[in-house]
C-alpha cells in the first residue's frame, strides 16, 4: 500500500473581522438570528489591499515552514478554489513563481466547491506517485466576500474569506487516504453565475435543500471512508468537517454517535469559507496541540455541484 501523510499546515485570515453586529448595520438581521441558525458570530473579509494570491502565499509559506521543507522540494501544487483573482493564470501557477518552486512542478487550480480541499488531497496522492519529488502543497482558499450579495440576508451572513494549506508527503509505506468522492449534478440548489451570463456573479443558495443534502451525505461519506480504511469511527482520533453550518454539524455528529470532543470546529469565528474551511481548521487544531503525530483525522467536505468528499489523513 502507498499513500500520503500530513507533514505541515498553515493558514491565513484577512485582517478585517466582521461581526454579526457589523452586519446588523447593513442588512435586516440580528446577532441572535445568525448565531441561532448558523453558529456564526464573526467572519473575516479581505480589504482592498488583500487578495486571493496573498492569502494563498501566506498560508503556503507557513505550511512549508511547519513541514520543514523548501519550495524546491515540492512536486505538486494544487489550489482548491472558486474565487481566484484571475480565471487564468491559475493561482497555483502564479504561486510557482511567488514561492520559487521548480518549473516542472505540476500546478493547477481545481473547483469542487466546499469539497475542493479533500478532492485536492486525493488528486495530490495520485499525482505524487508519478512525481520525482514526493511532496505536495495543497491549498484551499476563498474570497467569498466578493461574490456575496449583501441584499440577501439569508446568505450574506454565512460566508467569509481565508486560506488554509497542507504539505503532504507520498511514500510506498504510507497509508492510503481511502478517499470517497462523488457528485450529484445540480445547479439549482447552489450556484454562482459565470461571466457573460447576464446575471451578477453572486452566490445563490436554497438553504433548506442544502441542509437536506448535507445531513444525508456527510454521515454517509464518513461511514464509507472508515469502512474503506477497515476501521470503526471510534478509531478515528479527530473529525474535521467542512464548517458550513453548526446545525448541520450537530446533526451529523449525533447521527454518527461521535464524541463531540473529537469534532471541534471554528465556524463561530470564520464563517463558511468553502474550500478553505477544512485546511484552516486542520491548521488551528495542529497549532493548538489538539492534533499531533500519528493521529488519524477524517476530513470531509460537501457543497456546490452537489459534491462531497472524505478522506482519512494521518499525521506524520
Amino acid at each position: 500500500m502507498s499513500g500520503i501523510k500530513l507533514m505541515g499546515t498553515g493558514s491565513a485570515l484577512p485582517a478585517q473581522e466582521v461581526t454579526n453586529f457589523d452586519l446588523e448595520k447593513k442588512v435586516d438581521t440580528s446577532d441572535e438570528w445568525i448565531v441561532t441558525r448558523t453558529g456564526i458570530s464573526s467572519r473575516h473579509y479581505c480589504t482592498g489591499e488583500e487578495n486571493h494570491l496573498g492569502l494563498c502565499t501566506a498560508a503556503a509559506r507557513r505550511a512549508l515552514e511547519s513541514a520543514g521543507i523548501g519550495p524546491e522540494q515540492i512536486g505538486v501544487c494544487l489550489v482548491a478554489t472558486l474565487t481566484q483573482d484571475t480565471m487564468t493564470p491559475s493561482t497555483a501557477c502564479v504561486l510557482q513563481k511567488e514561492l520559487g518552486m521548480p518549473e516542472d512542478t505540476v500546478c493547477f487550480d481545481l473547483n469542487a466547491a466546499c469539497a475542493g480541499f479533500v478532492y485536492g488531497l486525493h488528486t495530490a496522492e495520485c499525482l505524487l506517485a508519478a512525481s520525482a519529488r514526493k511532496y505536495a502543497l495543497v491549498i484551499g482558499c476563498e474570497v467569498l466576500s466578493r461574490i456575496t450579495d449583501f441584499t440577501d440576508r439569508s446568505t450574506c451572513v454565512l460566508f467569509g474569506d481565508g486560506a488554509g494549506a497542507a504539505v503532504v508527503e507520498w511514500r510506498e509505506d504510507y497509508p492510503s487516504l481511502c478517499a470517497v468522492m462523488g457528485s450529484r449534478g445540480n445547479r439549482e440548489v447552489l450556484m454562482i453565475p459565470g461571466v457573460n451570463t447576464g446575471a451578477a456573479s453572486y452566490i445563490h443558495m436554497d438553504g433548506k435543500e442544502v441542509f437536506r443534502f448535507a445531513v444525508e451525505v456527510l454521515p454517509r461519506c464518513a461511514k464509507e471512508v472508515a469502512a474503506k480504511a477497515g476501521i470503526g469511527l471510534d478509531q478515528v482520533d479527530h473529525f474535521v468537517f467542512h464548517q458550513a453550518n453548526q446545525r448541520i454539524l450537530d446533526f451529523a455528529i449525533k447521527k454518527l454517535r461521535l464524541d463531540p470532543e473529537k469534532c471541534a470546529g471554528n465556524i463561530a469565528h470564520t464563517g463558511n469559507t468553502s474550500a478553505a474551511s477544512v485546511p484552516i481548521l486542520l491548521d488551528e487544531l495542529v497549532r493548538s496541540g489538539q492534533l499531533h503525530s500519528g493521529q488519524k483525522v477524517l476530513c470531509a467536505g460537501f457543497g456546490g455541484g452537489l459534491t462531497w468528499a472524505g478522506a482519512l489523513l494521518q499525521l506524520a
